[in-house]
């Protein structure tokens, strides 16, 4: 019953958002059209669509944990279902909902490419919601500690990206860019042996390097979409982040960023 009640509260959830945005709010106000310059399928644009997914499921995800840890605490001997059985239960009718609400709803539709990604991007964040559940439901306690860590990695992760902007001419130039990206990789050490100095201290079992990586994902890119859909936007003009403002723009940079971040974990870790 609680693997059928979670995927079927969080499926509902989510679908109700993405209809929401693509069906019956102002798509020139969600999505930014005609924001300098902006039409409703350049690059910036098709980010934004694919954005909102990472959006719903930061919501999901507070959601879902909210759920868990209140049920542990009502229901006697509950257990939260795997994350992997959830999502599965969930996957093939949100993903499908998507695909509808996308290409059917409102104008202009989205082709089927763009919402098949923009499906396959919400069900990924899924996951990274539906990670952290088991824990509030199990040990609170822990998952306090594992977002303190987490925490530390959003600089890494969403700021040493801006590298990629060196050859842009920036006003800022280079040299700040670079400074701070390495700014951001140090505090993230400087963070995470404080914490790891602290977990000794009370003798508090340290995390994987991957449950650290996956809290600064978690952090990074479903909890601050969230907060700057919410907080940094106007209160009668709510619009949805560009995918570059968490994003490297390119894979290979994207790629050296999370490598850097479990190597800050794994330092931790051990």
């Amino acid at each position: 019953m609680a693997l059928l009640f979670h995927a079927t509260s969080l499926t509902l959830f989510l679908l109700a958002l993405f209809y929401k945005w693509f069906a019956l709010d102002d798509r020139y106000a969600v999505f930014l059209y005609e924001h300098l310059g902006a039409t409703p399928f350049d690059a910036v644009t098709t980010s934004r669509y694919l954005m909102a997914g990472l959006v719903a499921c930061g919501a999901a995800m507070f959601l879902y944990l909210t759920l868990n840890f209140a049920l542990a605490r009502r229901v006697a001997n509950y257990r939260a279902s795997a994350w992997t059985r959830v999502w599965a239960a969930s996957a093939l009718p949100l993903g499908s909902g998507i695909v509808w609400i996308t290409t059917t709803q409102n104008a202009p539709t989205l082709p089927l490419p763009l919402a098949l990604a923009c499906a396959l991007v919400t069900l990924v964040g899924l996951a990274l919601a539906l990670l952290p559940g088991a824990l509030a439901a199990e040990n609170p306690r822990a998952l306090a500690w594992l977002a303190l860590d987490g925490f530390g990695l959003i600089p890494t992760l969403t700021v040493v990206r801006g590298i990629e902007m060196v050859e842009r001419g920036l006003s800022i130039g280079a040299p700040m860019l670079y400074a701070l990206a390495l700014g951001s990789i140090v505090f993230g050490a400087v963070w995470l042996l404080g914490t790891s100095a602290v977990r000794a201290r009370r003798r508090v079992a340290t995390p994987s390097a991957l449950a650290i990586v996956i809290a600064g994902m978690c952090w990074s890119y479903l909890a601050l979409p969230l907060a700057h859909y919410l907080f940094a936007t106007p209160a009668n003009f709510k619009y949805i982040t560009a995918f570059t403002n968490f994003f490297a723009e390119n894979l290979a940079p994207q790629a050296i960023i999370l490598v850097v971040a479990f190597l800050l974990a794994l330092g931790a870790s051990r």
